[in-house]
């Protein structure tokens, strides 16, 4: 696929790493549609600088635990764009607390934000790019659904769900719609990380380094212009999963 005058819709694209993927796809001539949780998130910020790139771009705060609000979202994107070529589920939680302390809310939220919400927009574009006869979805899980972490049962619970509906809608739908996920390492430290938590994290990578939010938006690229790419888990984890 081409990029160039695509329209891409991207979940949580308001702030770091989805940000960064919008606007790299941006600047490869794709128009953007993106959604935003909170009104104080840096949306229009995303918004203008993708704009400046020369593309059209639309904000959409959404619930993405909402099949009404993610149908709004889709509809809308339709409406303004007339199609939609790529969808990108990257909104996420990352939610941590040792199994016997987790709670029925906080278990429910894990999952209906990382597993249920890109259920929901996938099931909600996929009829749109069958009718077009073509469309790349894209999954952002991570390690955890491939490693133990500790204190985080509800998230790699949510994030293995995601690899597994990745590989089912890869079977089903193809070969109109061609769906991956990418499963990034540290590419992007919180903004509380010491110096100590940072070598740590660059110890745990084979490169000894830690890779940065234009990794993964590269490796969304390649997904989406390489037409024989589906059903596969991409690593952008400079070999983190290898030790």
């Amino acid at each position: 696929m081409n990029l160039k005058d695509s329209v891409v819709l991207i979940t949580g694209a308001a702030a770091r790493v989805g940000r960064t993927v919008a606007l790299h796809l941006a600047g490869k001539g794709a128009n953007i549609s993106f959604s935003y949780y909170l009104e104080n998130e840096p949306w229009q910020e995303a918004k203008s600088e993708i704009e400046a790139l020369g593309v059209k771009a639309m904000a959409t705060q959404t619930e993405i635990r909402s099949a009404d609000q993610v149908k709004k979202l889709v509809d809308a994107t339709q409406k303004e764009f007339g199609r939609i070529d790529v969808l990108i589920n990257s909104a996420s939680i990352w939610l941590k607390s040792p199994f016997l302390e987790i709670t029925e809310q906080d278990w429910d939220t894990a999952l209906e934000i990382n597993l249920k919400g890109p259920f929901l927009a996938s099931q909600a574009v996929a009829p749109i790019m069958l009718e077009q006869s073509g469309g790349v979805i894209i999954n952002i899980t991570d390690l955890s659904a491939f490693q133990v972490w500790e204190g985080y049962a509800h998230h790699a619970a949510s994030k293995s769900g995601l690899v597994s509906l990745t590989k089912s809608m890869a079977f089903e739908l193809a070969p109109t719609i061609r769906v991956n996920a990418i499963a990034p390492g540290t590419v992007l430290l919180p903004p509380n990380y010491t110096p100590e938590k940072k070598k740590w994290a660059e110890e745990k990578s084979c490169l000894k380094r830690i890779g940065s939010p234009t990794d993964v938006a590269e490796m969304a690229t390649f997904l989406i212009e390489n037409d024989f790419t589906t059903g596969a888990v991409y690593f952008m984890d400079g070999g983190r999963s290898l030790i």
